[in-house]
């Protein structure tokens, strides 16, 4: 994108709490609260406020922003189910062996998306401006380290989940976003919600629960171990979700209390302190291998090598897995630019619909590529699922609009004063 010159700078403006990865600036004391989209790795920025680009956005427009918000993140659910369950090894032989190197594939993702977040902070700096720094101040180091602690975190517990449930399970429960974020903000913040929000909950969790009960790996061999399994897979993408909201709480903080501070700063950002952080994972793997620690994360999945040299290893004997790990590292990038491009030209309410459609659309793509069947008490549970975001989404438009017709209201009347 050509370097252009913008009415006002990007600013984040108030989100919805089930979108994944929806981040647009709040007011200073909004509690609304942004959900990452990506599952890996990918941190959200901010939109702009209605503006003349906006009133001159037209269909052509509004077809890239979809299409690149569709097209980057179907691919890249399908190559993250793709590396996560595909085996590998040479034909007819007695073993196979799986990708397991989250953090190694995070490592990239965040590298990638530091990259083409620089290049989106660049392009989108007015000409004529300095382009704006990404650590602006020391005061803002602290929060945007926590950030990139927190989302390099989660994902390890999202992908070791992987290995108890299966990816539609996974799938369904990554789209329940608002059920860690409510839960942090009753318990720590002490913040209490309208009914519809705990009947949205109350029928996500339903959805999930059945989903889950029903699943076919429930059905299989011994009944008690595959519960176990269930509830531990559960558990382990619980504590995905948590740390996930525990990201999305904290930008909102950075973006309420570091105004101005846009989007493509904070993708930068924090793609480049995830990816430190990632680093020096592997980079120590080695040594905490051979510690209590490294036993306690699990770290004989690597041996005794450590993750960065197994994981190495694993795409030396199978080269043909690198085109793979770009390409998931390349569309989580480009994704999250259509979606800040998406809200600084059309502003939040479209990102919700296209959103929640985009999870369905996720789904089915995993049903049919990779032939997964659904009884008729899972589909019940999608059901229940997406019609709950489906509720909460409709509504959250509504107070949206009425919000900016409210907005509009206010500034004709200051209008008709001043003159």
């Amino acid at each position: 994108m050509a370097r252009v010159k913008q009415a006002k700078p990007i600013e984040r403006q108030p989100s919805s709490e089930y979108v994944h990865g929806q981040t647009s600036t709040p007011p200073k004391n909004t509690n609304e609260m942004a959900l990452q989209s990506n599952g890996a790795a990918a941190s959200a920025a901010a939109g702009s406020k209605a503006g003349p680009a906006k009133k001159d956005a037209g269909v052509a427009q509004l077809v890239i922003a979809v299409a690149g918000i569709y097209g980057s993140f179907l691919t890249w659910a399908y190559l993250q189910e793709k590396l996560t369950t595909t085996p590998h090894g040479a034909a007819g032989a007695a073993e196979t062996e799986v990708f397991k190197y989250p953090v190694f594939l995070n490592t990239i993702q965040s590298l990638f998306a530091a990259a083409t977040g620089a290049l989106y902070l660049y392009s989108s700096t007015p000409r004529g401006q300095p382009i704006p720094p990404v650590i602006p101040s020391r005061r803002i180091l602290w929060p945007l380290l926590l950030v990139a602690v927190t989302s390099s975190l989660a994902s390890p517990f999202g992908y070791a989940s992987l290995a108890h449930i299966d990816y539609i399970t996974f799938l369904l429960a990554k789209s329940c976003k608002l059920l860690p974020v409510m839960f942090l903000h009753i318990t720590v913040f002490r913040k209490r919600y309208p009914l519809y929000k705990y009947l949205v909950v109350a029928a996500v969790t339903a959805g999930v629960a059945v989903f889950t009960l029903h699943s076919g790996k429930a059905r299989k061999g011994s009944s008690s171990s595959s519960s176990e399994n269930s509830v531990w897979g559960l558990l382990l993408l619980g504590v995905n979700l948590l740390f996930d909201g525990l990201t999305n709480s904290t930008q909102d903080y950075i973006f309420g209390a570091f105004q101005p501070y846009s989007g493509p700063q904070m993708m930068c950002a924090n793609n480049l302190m995830s990816t430190a952080v990632t680093a020096a994972y592997l980079v120590l793997s080695p040594w905490l291998v051979h510690t209590g620690v490294g036993e306690w994360l699990g770290m004989d999945v690597a041996g005794s090598a450590g993750e960065l040299e197994a994981a190495l290893g694993f795409m030396a004997r199978h080269p043909g897995v690198w085109a793979d790990v770009l390409g998931f590292a390349a569309c989580g990038a480009v994704g999250q630019v259509f979606i800040f491009y998406t809200l600084s030209t059309f502003s939040s309410v479209l990102l919700v619909t296209v959103t929640v459609t985009r999870k369905m659309f996720t789904m089915i793509l995993s049903v049919v590529a990779f032939g997964h069947r659904l009884s008729r008490m899972q589909v019940l549970g999608v059901g229940l699922v997406f019609g709950g975001i489906g509720v909460e989404a409709a509504i959250a438009r509504q107070e949206k609009m009425a919000k900016e017709a409210a907005k509009r209201k206010a500034g004709e009347e200051r209008e008709r004063k001043g003159q």
